[in-house]
């Protein structure tokens, strides 16, 4: 694994994390929704342990995996940046969009998303830059 920073791991993952609360509640989650086509029973029917759990711990293993990325490369605050949000632009965002054009997508759904995933891999790199990976 290499020198990996598990405490930045941690709280990397936990600054997604929160990215994520913020991002499809206060900001987003209302256009989400309807983009989605869920309704607010049907969000409250579901697990919330399950579901903030497991996104919880999917979070962790992108941190982990990002902080050893870094880590293997010794990256600058700056090239930290690029590697992090690079991923989202050219890993997630690209893979989310073919997704959402087969699945007939809103474009609006996909911005929303896409908008998610850079902010999330972001909050890791700042996280990352600080504290060292």
């Amino acid at each position: 694994m290499g020198n990996v920073n598990l405490l930045a791991v941690l709280v990397a993952a936990v600054s997604a994390f929160m990215v994520g609360g913020i991002w499809y509640g206060p900001l987003f989650s209302k256009a989400w929704q309807r983009e989605i086509g869920l309704s607010d029973e049907a969000l409250k029917a579901a697990n919330p342990l399950k579901v903030y759990g497991l996104a919880f711990l999917l979070s962790v293993l992108s941190a982990l995996f990002l902080g050893h990325l870094l880590a293997f490369f010794d990256t600058s605050f700056r090239s930290t940046m690029m590697i992090s949000v690079g991923i989202a632009l050219t890993f997630i965002v690209p893979a989310l969009g073919i997704n959402y054009l087969f699945g007939l997508k809103s474009g609006k759904l996909f911005a929303i998303d896409a908008g998610y995933w850079i902010a999330f891999y972001a909050a890791m790199g700042l996280v990352f830059g600080f504290l060292g990976a």
